[in-house]
């Protein structure tokens, strides 16, 4: 990456995630390696021993911390909670905390990963998934009883309030623009990613480590609408596909109908992103030039962390101007790798 080890050392005292996967440090006193962004108290320098990566730290003697485990792909949620997602795709009804427990998996700890990493309880979670079920019944026809039976409510008018509390008005008097985001978790190559779609587009892909992942969803719903559901959409499958195309080096265009709402400036900033051709950079100067905006390198640089869309619409072909990475809202580890994927480094 280009840094030394005092930067490198600035990079655990902050405990910065950004740099997890990027390296690994050893502390000799312990003979334990963990992640940049460990928890743990920060070892004191002369302590410390940097790795490129977790087979190195293990062939020099050093054993993985139980805490932060180095030995996990970075940016991978975990079995159980991929566990939840399965469990919910397949049944299409929520689970209780009863079956949580019977499988392992305490409330309490699913609900702390929901809000950090989906800014929502896992409760609000399967309530907004139930809605999303719901607007589907009605926008096929299905009478409001049978869109609450769809959507597992317990009553017609728990349903009914439950309904309008999150969207406004009654069920009886959808919008004709009403819509349900569909969501999917995929395992790539650089971690988990969370993509979305909708009738108009593909509307999110983002790496589900990443600390603004809850605010993007946040504000995605605000626009789009607090319903979600979970896969079972063509564009979902179809963005699915070609993001795997990419990542396996057989893709270098993506070809999909994209739903990013935004200001003008951020809408303009985001088309000439889509302009950079795969393999190349631009430096935020040049895209602020490319905009008819010369001065306003910092106000795209804005934009650039703002696009709910990472990968297909690339923010991480844009580069600080003397060449280096600059940064990466995503991780400066994974917009490195992204552009040696595309041949750019």
């Amino acid at each position: 990456m280009g840094l030394d080890h005092e930067q490198l050392y600035a990079a655990v005292a902050r405990r910065d995630h950004s740099f997890d996967g990027a390296f690994v440090f050893a502390v000799r006193t312990t003979s334990v390696f963990c992640r940049p962004g460990c928890a743990a108290r920060t070892p004191r320098r002369d302590n410390v021993l940097f790795f490129a990566d977790a087979s190195a730290a293990q062939s020099a003697g050093f054993r993985a911390c139980r805490r932060c485990r180095p030995l996990e792909a970075p940016g991978v949620a975990p079995d159980w909670v991929r566990g939840l997602f399965v469990q919910i795709e397949r049944t299409g009804a929520p689970l209780t905390a009863r079956q949580m427990r019977a499988a392992g998996v305490h409330p309490a700890r699913a609900s702390r990963w929901f809000q950090e990493h989906m800014g929502m309880s896992f409760r609000a979670f399967q309530h907004s998934l139930r809605l999303g079920a719901s607007i589907d019944a009605l926008r096929a026809g299905a009478s409001v009883g049978d869109a609450a039976a769809a959507a597992r409510f317990e009553s017609e008018s728990g349903f009914r309030d439950a309904f309008e509390r999150a969207l406004g008005h009654a069920p009886s008097r959808l919008p004709a623009n009403a819509r349900s985001v569909r969501l999917a978790r995929l395992t790539t190559a650089l971690g988990d990613v969370l993509l979305g779609a909708c009738d108009e587009g593909v509307c999110l892909l983002e790496f589900l480590d990443r600390d603004t992942l809850p605010g993007q969803l946040a504000a995605l719903r605000k626009v789009l609408g607090p319903a979600l559901r979970l896969g079972d959409h063509p564009l979902l499958a179809r963005a699915a596909a070609q993001v795997q195309s990419y990542f396996a080096g057989e893709l270098r265009e993506f070809d999909l109908p994209l739903l990013a709402p935004g200001t003008d400036f951020e809408q303009r900033v985001w088309a000439e992103l889509r302009r950079i051709p795969y393999g190349r950079t631009l430096s935020y100067a040049q895209l602020a030039t490319h905009i008819g905006r010369p001065t306003a390198t910092r106000a795209v640089a804005g934009a650039n962390s703002r696009n709910r869309i990472a990968v297909i619409i690339p923010c991480h072909r844009v580069i600080a101007a003397d060449g280096g990475l600059g940064g990466y809202a995503g991780s400066v580890w994974r917009k490195e790798r992204l552009l040696e994927l595309e041949g750019a480094r």
